[in-house]
Parts: C-alpha cells; sequence; structure tokens
C-alpha cells in the first residue's frame, strides 16, 4: 500500500496468544514494518492493539484519523490458527480462534466505517479470509467457521455500506509461507487430512504462495481498479477451492 502512494495505519497484538503453538509478530516486527512504510516516502501511525478488544482497535483509529484526517481503505488481515480435530477443541481455544478471526473484522469495520461514512469519500474494506471460508477444510473447524464467518459479514456489508460507496470484499488464500503456515505440524498434518488447505489440495504447481501474493491481491481491491467490485470472494489459492 505504501508503495502505491499510502500513508498507513498498522497494528498488531505483539504477544503470544496462549491457545495457539506457532509464534506471534513482535513489536520490533511491528516498528520495522513502520520503517519500510516510510522508507517508501509515506507517513505511518502504528501501536500495539488487540483487535479482539474494540476499545483497543478504536484507539488506534482514532490516531490515524488525527493524523491523516481521514481513512479510505482498510484491510483487516489479523488472524490465528491451529489445526486440532474438532473434538479437541476446547472452549477456550474455540474462543481464541473466532474471536481473533471474526469479531477482529467486526471490530475493525466497528472501528472506522463511522468515520468512513462521514468523511462522505467512499472508500474499501478487504477481510482476509481462507480457502477455509470457501471449503469445508478440515482438521480446524474453529478457523473454518470463523473464516466463514467473515464471508457472511463482508456479503452484508457490502449490501448496506453500497449506498455510501464503500466497497466491501474478501479475499482467500490457500496456504502462504508465513510462520503461522509453515509450523512444523503443517506437513505431517497436511499427509493424512485430503481436506487441510495446502500442498496436494492446490491444483496449480505449488504448495504455498507468497505472502505478497496475498498482498497484490488485497492493494488491487482496495484500488480504483477495482472500483466496482464489491461482495466478491477472490481467491488467491492456486486452485485449492476449484475442486469439488
Amino acid at each position: 500500500m505504501a508503495k502505491e502512494g499510502a500513508d498507513v495505519v498498522l497494528c498488531d497484538i505483539c504477544e503470544p496468544i496462549a491457545q495457539v503453538e506457532n509464534p506471534m509478530a513482535t513489536k520490533e516486527e511491528l516498528e520495522e514494518t513502520a520503517r519500510l512504510v516510510e522508507k517508501e516516502g509515506r507517513q505511518v501511525v502504528f501501536a500495539k492493539a488487540d483487535v479482539r478488544r474494540l476499545a483497543e482497535v478504536q484507539a488506534i483509529v482514532d490516531e490515524g484519523l488525527a493524523a491523516f484526517g481521514h481513512i479510505d481503505v482498510v484491510a483487516a488481515n489479523a488472524g490465528i490458527w491451529h489445526p486440532l480435530p474438532f473434538v479437541d477443541i476446547d472452549e477456550d481455544e474455540y474462543d481464541a480462534i473466532i474471536d481473533t478471526n471474526l469479531r477482529g473484522c467486526w471490530n475493525t469495520a466497528k472501528a472506522v466505517v463511522p468515520s468512513m461514512i462521514a468523511a462522505g469519500n467512499g472508500g474499501a474494506i478487504v477481510m482476509t479470509s481462507s480457502a477455509a471460508g470457501i471449503r469445508g477444510q478440515t482438521p480446524y473447524a474453529h478457523y473454518t467457521a470463523a473464516k466463514h464467518g467473515v464471508v457472511g459479514l463482508m456479503k452484508s456489508l457490502s449490501n448496506e455500506l453500497a449506498q455510501y460507496d464503500i466497497r466491501v470484499n474478501t479475499v482467500h488464500p490457500t496456504g502462504v509461507n508465513t510462520f503461522m503456515g509453515m509450523q512444523p505440524s503443517v506437513e505431517s498434518i497436511a499427509a493424512t487430512h485430503p481436506l487441510f488447505v495446502m500442498g496436494a489440495s492446490n491444483t496449480l504447481d505449488v504448495s504455498v504462495v507468497e505472502p505478497e501474493d496475498i498482498s497484490n491481491a488485497v492493494v488491487w481491491l482496495l484500488s480504483d481498479q477495482a472500483r466496482w467490485i464489491t461482495g466478491v470472494q477472490l481467491p488467491v489459492d492456486a486452485g485449492n477451492t476449484n475442486k469439488p
């Protein structure tokens, strides 16, 4: 987004979440992202914030509004994932996944949409779902439920906010080459679950895609090049969801 000329508001929890095994981004990595934005000649506002807490999201949004005057485009991307059979998912883990992946999108929209309506400039929102938001991927029913919920939220908001010229869409990645997607347990689980999100589930000859592949799709959906696209589920999944 910075390369395309945007000033950027960033947040991340920057601390572990007990219910998932993979490492989380650090405060130093958030600061490095801010430096990369500034390297592109753009301004940046950033802070630690937990997307599960509306007040924390609202605080960073308000800081961004104070700095820039308005927010035009939004990427709701925070998410966590922990593969586990349904019978082994306890209440705390279910809550952590749903609150981060679904409530996080809800809170982001709640924090930013009123200012977008008030500004009267239209705009666009992209929420990150997953190939698991289209198919019944396993073994992570809580994650799949959350990512399907993101689609429902997107579809409702795309209709409700159309009157304000605010577009809302989702992107649906297959496995992505991040520390979350490449934790050590992934390969062994994928080998025993035909509906796992990665590897053999893709029709194109790639096991995982790169983060930039998803970012490019998000930036395009947020841009004027996609000005008439709303309410759409855009797979960036190497053909994963094209299978029966």
